[in-house]
Order: C-alpha cells, then sequence, then structure tokens
C-alpha cells in the first residue's frame, strides 16, 4: 500500500496553485499528483487521478468551491477536501461540507502544518497501523557507531540549525534527519508536532501553561525547561491529550 497521500490542488490562480505546491513540498508524506485551474477540472481530474485528499479554493469563477466540494462528496472514492480562501466568511459554510480545514490566504505555515497533521491523523487511522512506521526503533549516529533508540524512550526532538537534538530518558543526540520526515515515521508512536521547531512524544507531556497571544508553553516529565507550543496547535493538542 502507498505510505504518501495523494493530492490535488485547485485554485484558477497559477501564482497560489505554486505557492500551496511549495509549502506541501516540505512533508514527506504528501504527494501532489496534480493541479485544476476550476471546479469543473478538478472534478474531472479526481475521477482521473483518485486523490486522497484536494486543497480546494472557495472563489472561482462558474463552479466554485463549494459547489465543487458537494460533487466531490458524491464521488465513489471521495477525497478529503480542505478549502482554501482569502474570505474568512466563508468558514461557517465550509464546515458544511465536512471539510478537514479551511486555510485563510496568504498561507501561514504553522497553520498549514496543523492541517497537515490533521490529514494525516485521518488518513492513517483508515489505514494499515503500521503505515508511517519504518523500523522499530530509530537509528543514530554517536562517535562512528549506530545506536538504536527505542521510540518510546524518546521525550521530544527539536530542529536546531540543520540538526535535530533527540532528548531522551538516557541522554541527547543528534541526527541530521529533518523532523518532518521524523513525524512521518513515528506517526504511529504518539508523536504530535507543538511548533515548526518541536515535536513531543505525547506520553510525557504533564503540563501545559498559558503564555501570550493564544500561545502555550508545555512541560515534559522529569525536564525542567518549558517548550512552546504554537496556538495554531493548541486547539489539536488538547483535543489529543484529553479525554
Amino acid at each position: 500500500m502507498e505510505t504518501f497521500i495523494r493530492t490535488l490542488i485547485v485554485d484558477d490562480e497559477p501564482y497560489s496553485r505554486d505557492e500551496l505546491k511549495h509549502l506541501l513540498g516540505g512533508y514527506q508524506a504528501i504527494k501532489i499528483v496534480g493541479e485544476a485551474d476550476s471546479g469543473e477540472s478538478a472534478i474531472m481530474s479526481a475521477i482521473h487521478l483518485q486523490p486522497d485528499v484536494v486543497f480546494l479554493d472557495v472563489e472561482m469563477p462558474k463552479m466554485n468551491g463549494m459547489k465543487a466540494a458537494k460533487a466531490l462528496s458524491e464521488l465513489k472514492k471521495a477525497p478529503l477536501v480542505v478549502f482554501a480562501t482569502a474570505y474568512p466568511q466563508f468558514a461557517a459554510e465550509a464546515f458544511r461540507y465536512d471539510a478537514v480545514d479551511y486555510l485563510l490566504k496568504p498561507y501561514d505555515e504553522d497553520q498549514l502544518q496543523e492541517t497537515i497533521q490533521r490529514i494525516m491523523g485521518k488518513f492513517y487511522s483508515q489505514s494499515e497501523p503500521d503505515i508511517g512506521k519504518t523500523t522499530g526503533k530509530l537509528a543514530v549516529e554517536e562517535n562512528g557507531e549506530i545506536l538504536y533508540l527505542e521510540p518510546k524512550d524518546i521525550l521530544y526532538m527539536v530542529r536546531d540549525d540543520k540538526v535535530t537534538r533527540l532528548i531522551t530518558k538516557v541522554g541527547e543526540f543528534e541526527t541530521k534527519t529533518p523532523l518532518k520526515d521524523l513525524e512521518f515515521r513515528l506517526l504511529t508512536y504518539g508523536f504530535f508536532r507543538i511548533h515548526k521547531s518541536f515535536l513531543v512524544n505525547l506520553e510525557y507531556i504533564s503540563r501545559l501553561t498559558p503564555w501570550f497571544n493564544g500561545a502555550y508553553q508545555l512541560q515534559i516529565e522529569g525536564r525542567s525547561e518549558m517548550l512552546a507550543v504554537s496556538r495554531n496547535y493548541v486547539k489539536a493538542l488538547r483535543s489529543r491529550l484529553e479525554i
């Protein structure tokens, strides 16, 4: 079974398509299989390409995004839909179509990250349980040797310049593997992105404290440092943590 999410981008503005394509290119789990510039071509492309998710612009001539979403929902293999628009007033109507999310233009990278997490959660929860998992352990190099870390022993990870630091129960390690790749590989192990620079093991979160401007700080069991939680991740994080 394919381990990536087949994605179709629909927007009548080439610049907007290029911008979103560039941003989505940073996610290993996402594979862009096509583009469309209208609601009509979106439907034809979806029938032909069988995407798992469609990023759909709302404001398009003739058939707008809402009408296109309704038609997509009636397909035999209906894709997940993420609406995108510069107009926030369409948000309420968007969720009538069971949209995964609603992105405002210009795109905010933190908000897009949260959207990708929602997509991955929905997509992989319906797929094989081992999707996203490569091996049972994570390999890192130290002093010329390869060490194998148990995911359950990793407390959190932080991207620092061109290196990802892994803070574990037994010490700290470094790898050049980007955080986004580790996030994908550890999808089934209970890790959650709280910020563009932090990936945490949900098992070890002990405290969530309001900070400012809707952001929070998070504390890990056995650690004194506070980790920043972007305001765009707070709602999804609380949903994952609370009964």
